[in-house]
């Protein structure tokens, strides 16, 4: 079964660090890009990161930059999201996607060319 599953999410107090994981299963994500996305309650879907297939090639908003590091290794099929210093604001459900990307091609952080979704994990921060 072709899917990606986002993991890590959970409650953490402003200032603090989580590291989100998203795994493949079913394909390889050599040939793709991967972008994190988040949506809070009552508001759009918002791209936070991605990374292309060549894993120098990498994009942040200005939100989380400075905040946020994307990674991959492509041995393990997986994609993470280090973030530190996090806010209030940066809770959300967290998603990630895929899009097949030529290597040395820029990424995105708009949702539309991604044709893989997860189904997203929670990310609060709260005191």
């Amino acid at each position: 079964q072709v899917q990606l599953v986002e993991s890590g999410g959970g409650l953490v107090q402003p200032g603090g660090s989580l590291t989100l994981s998203c795994a493949a299963s079913g394909f390889s994500l050599d040939a793709y890009a991967i972008g994190w996305f988040r949506q809070a309650p009552g508001k759009e879907r918002e791209g936070v990161s991605c990374i292309g297939s060549s894993d120098w090639i990498t994009y942040y908003a200005a939100t989380v930059k400075g905040r946020f590091t994307i990674s991959r290794d492509n041995a393990k099929s997986t994609v993470y999201l280090q973030m530190n210093s996090l806010k209030p604001e940066d809770t959300a459900v967290y998603f990630c996607a895929a899009v097949p990307t030529p290597l040395f091609t820029v990424c995105v952080i708009a949702p539309s060319p991604y044709d893989r979704w997860g189904q997203g994990t929670q990310v609060t921060v709260s005191s």
